[in-house]
């Protein structure tokens, strides 16, 4: 398959040599707009002036010429932008519907939501979903953090930034590319007030979730206004073909229509007013309107990504504007940084509260390196900024826009000042390390590792040469490189398994455990018999899949040792190869009592989600799961290791849903209704293919698309308890925990481990906590001892101490606690500690 950007060279090329078939020419002319190519950078374009030779783009024209000068007649601002957007486009028919999270777990193909059109895709694209309305408006935060080197330098650039997104989904006869350029067209001569002689139009092509299309991208005195893409087709791996849904896909970035219509010289100070009047009391900077409005209509020049020599661009600005270039960088980058903080503190705020958590893996890297270059920007220039503050203010800024920021804001603010503090631990660390490498060379590669695998910003790297009296070079583009060394994980990847030829072509399986759990005999006629393996046209029998392992049992007295998917077909693997002919009737019989345990850690997983998201915050979600009959595991999203405090909370909430008998539902929806009633929660084991989704829901505590075996209420779960909770990676706990027999077994064993530690420890069972912690530190101490070859005299004995108010099962926890261990393994622990203390 082909890269987005080599569908879009390779299309764009073709779409231009018939502008008639895929553009809205029909109408630029009937606009008296006419078709010429930029003598700077060979693209075709549209104006109303017949002689114009350059297409208008900032690196075209020599910078934006709107600085000072704005290119509406209406002043906009932030807030009211979105406003007058929506009120325009809802008077066309249009349905404005709310913004997706940034997290993109209902795709398999991204982390984050990159546009107003990851909402729809893949369902609604392909057809498999319906939209709310075939013609759609979103305000969409989107994140893209290949431009974090840009951010606070060219003035347009962001990681975070909302996208407008005008949207139709249409049938092939249906689409109705002329009327959507008509009212985009009029949106912006009319609603924005852009004169008509100063909108420049150019021809494009656009590539992104597999689809691609023509498009129009809207240019007024050198700022993109918008790009209006006519999504018509879509990459197979044997080509391309048309879309069976034809879509519309214009994103304009809100922060534009401020910025070009009050002329101001940053994009940031129309954006994040309140936020930035807060940055210049407590840095005790102050913006410079007479240098911007010089620099700004250069500072498009200064795209890290495209600039082939930004040293001499910057040399050439300095010369232009008639500044010292060293002077000239000193100034505008300490006015980059307060931009910079500014613009990653509200992209940490949104994309905080929509679930993703800072990490060095995957999406919670791409986080983590913002917040943690607004960390070093506030340190290196000593100052002192609350991240708090303006998390507040950012948050009611877009409360009449995002009112959810507010709402939960305290939440995020925990996770900031957690993320502030691992920060301030790792900087000795850091002085460290650096410090060891004074004396050495120094390249990108170097410093790339330094940030990758001990988060050491080049910033500090260079701060800390200076300091040494040596001078390193960091890329201007640094970051970027940075980011694209990290591919994005998807949320969820599928298993993949042999495809089976012989089964291919049959049609779905009837699943019955949808309608009871607790069925365990049914009987059912055999589409597909192959060796050993089994189809029929309906099945209780519950296939390995989202965690959960496969029913057992017997098909006509032959044991079934297997069940999984093809596809939408149920497999079963028999004990032994038999010959059953297609059409027969046969009867199945389910293990129960395997079916019960497994559908019990099942259930408990979705409880022990809710509960935990009740006592630790809204960030709270599924990162991974798994069911066996021995216990049950649940992966949440989560910034730090959870306390004993914590846990025993967690458990106890758990517990008291068990006594609540609350029911437990479930349905078959299609996506749209599903999402529409439940929203983007449903999501928690991530993407799930098909135009159907199941919910089950606990009512109040837990909602989610899955297709396991679940109770009817929470009651028949009996009993829930953890076993243990371990930080698998950072922001990723995982919880181990058992429900039902297996949590009765365990607690029926407590006593026999406990009459057991106790006679391997000497005294009763409520002095183990204690004797076990003397054990462990004469252990320690001989080892150490015994390493130097010294004796060591144990005549003094710690006094033991009777925890007579302590359960057999609190008994055993704390011992495991004291030896980090699990109860399976208390006693050969503390067997192992009396031999090797006995041979020391």
């Amino acid at each position: 398959m082909k890269s987005d950007k080599q569908i879009k060279a390779e299309f764009k090329e073709k779409f231009s040599k018939k502008p008639e078939e895929f553009y809205p020419v029909k109408v630029m002319k009937e606009k008296d707009f006419h078709r010429n190519k930029c003598v700077s950078c060979g693209k075709n374009f549209w104006s109303k002036d017949e002689s114009r030779n350059k297409c208008g783009d900032a690196a075209c024209i020599g910078g934006y010429k709107f600085i000072g000068s704005p290119g509406t007649k209406k002043e906009f601002n932030y807030i009211n932008s979105w406003n007058e957007f929506k009120k325009f486009f809802e008077k066309k028919d249009y349905v404005t519907v709310e913004r997706k999270p940034v997290v993109a777990r209902w795709r398999e193909d991204t982390y984050w939501v990159g546009a107003s059109i990851y909402g729809f895709q893949p369902f609604v694209v392909s057809g498999e979903a319906k939209a709310p309305s075939n013609a759609v408006i979103v305000p969409q935060p989107s994140l893209r953090f290949n431009d974090i080197d840009n951010v606070g330098i060219t003035g347009s650039h962001y990681v975070c930034f909302d996208m407008l997104g005008q949207l139709h989904f249409e049938k092939k006869n249906e689409f109705n590319q002329a009327k959507y350029f008509e009212e985009y067209f009029e949106w912006i001569t009319k609603g924005m007030t852009v004169p008509e002689k100063e909108l420049i139009l150019h021809e494009d092509a656009w590539a992104g979730g597999g689809n691609f299309g023509p498009c129009m991208e809207f240019f007024c005195k050198g700022l993109e206004i918008g790009n209006q893409v006519y999504m018509q087709f879509q990459q197979t791996e044997q080509g391309f073909e048309e879309l069976k849904l034809k879509v519309l896909d214009m994103g304009q970035g809100h922060e534009r229509i401020p910025w070009l219509s009050t002329g101001k010289a940053m994009s940031y100070e129309s954006t994040f007013p309140s936020v930035l009047k807060y940055l210049y009391k407590v840095t005790g900077t102050k913006y410079d309107e007479k240098l911007m409005k010089q620099f700004l209509p250069f500072s498009a020049l200064l795209n890290a990504d495209e600039a082939e020599n930004i040293e001499l661009v910057w040399d050439l600005i300095a010369k232009n504007i008639g500044f010292d270039s060293v002077e000239l960088r000193k100034k505008i980058f300490i006015q980059s940084a307060v931009y910079s903080i500014a613009e990653h503190s509200r992209a940490a705020l949104i994309a905080l509260h929509d679930g993703a958590i800072p990490s060095n893996v995957g999406g919670g890297y791409n986080l983590r390196s913002i917040i943690r270059r607004a960390f070093d920007l506030n340190e290196k220039n000593s100052w002192n900024i609350d991240f708090n503050e303006l998390f507040e203010l950012h948050s009611e800024f877009l409360k009449p826009l995002f009112p959810e920021l507010n709402e939960r804001v305290s939440n995020s603010m925990k996770i900031i000042d957690s993320e502030k503090k691992k920060f301030l631990e790792s900087r000795e660390k850091s002085k460290r390390i650096v410090s060891s490498l004074i004396n050495s060379e120094v390249d990108e590669n170097l410093l790339i590792e330094l940030y990758d695998s001990h988060g050491i910003s080049p910033e500090f790297v260079k701060q800390e040469f200076e300091k040494a009296g040596r001078k390193i070079t960091v890329s201007e583009n640094f970051y970027g490189k940075v980011n694209e060394r990290h591919q994005e994980i998807v949320h969820a990847t599928a298993t993949k398994k042999e495809f089976i030829k012989e089964l291919s072509g049959l049609s779905e399986t009837k699943l019955l455990f949808f309608d009871s759990w607790k069925l365990n005999e049914f009987t059912a006629k055999i589409v597909k018999a192959f060796k050993d393996l089994i189809v029929l046209d309906k099945t209780a029998f519950y296939a390995t899949s989202g965690g959960q392992e496969h029913d057992t049992g017997s098909i006509n007295g032959i044991k079934v040792i297997n069940v999984f998917k093809q596809g939408n077909v149920i497999v079963h693997q028999l004990e032994k190869t038999v010959s059953l002919k297609e059409g027969t009737e046969v009867k199945g019989i389910i293990d129960f009592e395997r079916r019960k345990q497994l559908t019990q850690h099942h259930t408990g997983a979705h409880l022990l989600n809710g509960a935990a998201q009740i006592i630790l915050g809204p960030h709270v979600w599924q990162a991974g799961a798994a069911k066996t009959l021995e216990k049950g595991r649940l992966d949440i999203t989560h910034f730090t290791a959870l306390t004993e405090e914590e846990t025993k909370k967690i458990e106890l909430k758990v517990n008291d849903l068990i006594q609540k008998d609350i029911p437990i539902y479930s349905c078959v929806l299609l996506r749209e209704q599903a999402e529409e009633k439940h929203g983007m929660r449903l999501y928690q084991g991530g993407f799930i293919p098909g135009r159907e989704l199941r919910v089950v829901e606990i009512q109040g505590i837990d909602v989610e698309a899955c297709g396991g075996t679940h109770l009817n209420k929470t009651s028949e779960l009996e009993i829930f308890k953890i076993l243990n909770s371990t930080r698998i990676q950072d922001g990723v706990i995982r919880i181990n925990f058992v429900c039902g027999n297996a949590a009765k077994k365990l607690s029926g064993d407590y006593g026999l481990v406990l009459d057991e530690l106790a006679l391997v420890l000497g005294g009763n069972k409520f002095m183990v906590p204690a004797r076990a912690q003397e054990l462990f530190d004469k252990w320690k101490k001989a080892k150490k001892y015994f390493k130097k070859k010294q004796r060591l005299d144990f005549s003094k004995e710690l006094q033991s101490r009777d925890e007579l108010n302590l359960t057999d099962e609190e008994l055993i926890k704390k011992t495991c606690e004291l030896l980090s261990t699990q109860p399976q393994h208390i006693v050969n622990t503390i067997t192992r500690f009396r031999k090797e203390l006995d041979s020391f």
